[in-house]
């Protein structure tokens, strides 16, 4: 094959293997279904913090307490399963010793401890009845830190070595935003029919497009860097990962399709909340495998670093 130059390579190019047949990168350490439980957690609260206050700024008082109620519940599964994955409680509480703006997983321990604390208080005081005043400056504090909780644990596992999810920095956050509303808005629609859950419904379907649009531009590797992005974004399209996502995809897309006709049909409305739901599940996990794939494969290191370095 020629190389710069017009000389001739005499030596066959390396197969992309490491010592003893290692990964070049050291498998991330977080477990299913812990991490991705919690990414789907996560979004599902701040999305539907933010529902609620919408709703109770629109006068659709029982689309606020459904939202109030599933953040609270939300943010409370997250919080387990993500101090369920730090192995020991205390280490959740030793990340809340200070605040580095600079680092994600500290400003979403802070976002975690914030939110969780607002959704509380706003949900008791839906169910109570007991200082409302208080339950909406508590929503209101929610929908500010509801979409920062929605999204910043996409940028949290781009901003590692791991390929797959360091060179979809671009899609992660649009994608975990998309599946977070289609999951808020699947509750919203199941829970309250009729005409006080059109908000719901519309942001379900505002949701699903996010992330039928995103999953499909992070599949393909569209505006990724360098001359291997279809390789790079390759996790996403095989294996476990690949299955899961097609899987997503497609009751995203049939969830999407029901939540037209969700409005005159309560049954509708159930199970197409299901398939959202079923969708934004398959997501999360799907690119959690996809990012174990990548760091396990030592091509998708080499290669890129090869094609960077000109060798």
């Amino acid at each position: 094959m020629p190389r710069r130059g017009g000389e001739e390579r005499m030596v066959p190019r390396a197969e992309f293997q490491s010592y003893y047949g290692r990964p070049v990168l050291k498998r991330p350490r977080w477990k299913a279904p812990h991490l991705p439980g919690y990414l789907y957690f996560g979004g599902l609260s701040g999305a539907s913090a933010t529902m609620a206050a919408l709703a109770g700024a629109t006068g659709r008082g029982r689309l606020e307490t459904t939202g109030r109620i599933t953040a609270a519940t939300a943010a409370a599964a997250g919080s387990v399963l993500l101090i369920t994955e730090l192995g020991r409680p205390e280490r959740f509480l030793h990340m809340l010793r200070v605040f580095k703006p600079t680092s994600p997983m500290s400003v979403g321990s802070w976002a975690m401890a914030v939110h969780g604390g607002l959704t509380g208080a706003s949900a008791a005081s839906s169910v109570t009845g007991i200082a409302p005043w208080l339950g909406r400056v508590a929503g209101a504090g929610a929908a500010v830190t509801g979409p920062m909780l929605a999204t910043y644990t996409g940028v949290l596992i781009a901003d590692t070595a791991v390929p797959a999810w360091h060179e979809g920095y671009r899609h992660l956050p649009l994608l975990f935003a998309g599946s977070a509303l289609a999951s808020a808005g699947a509750v919203g629609m199941a829970a309250v029919p009729g005409a006080e859950g059109a908000p719901a419904r519309r942001m379900a379907l505002l949701g699903a497009g996010l992330e039928l649009a995103a999953a499909g531009t992070l599949e393909k590797g569209r505006g990724m860097r360098g001359e291997h992005r279809e390789l790079v974004s390759e996790p996403y399209r095989t294996g476990r990962a690949g299955l899961l996502l097609r899987c997503g995809r497609g009751l995203t897309a049939a969830g999407a399709a029901g939540t037209v006709v969700a409005g005159r049909s309560r049954t509708a409305a159930i199970v197409s909340g299901l398939a959202l739901t079923g969708g934004a599940v398959c997501t999360r996990f799907g690119v959690f495998y996809a990012g174990l794939a990548s760091a396990e494969d030592p091509k998708y290191t080499v290669v890129p670093q090869r094609a960077a370095t000109g060798a």
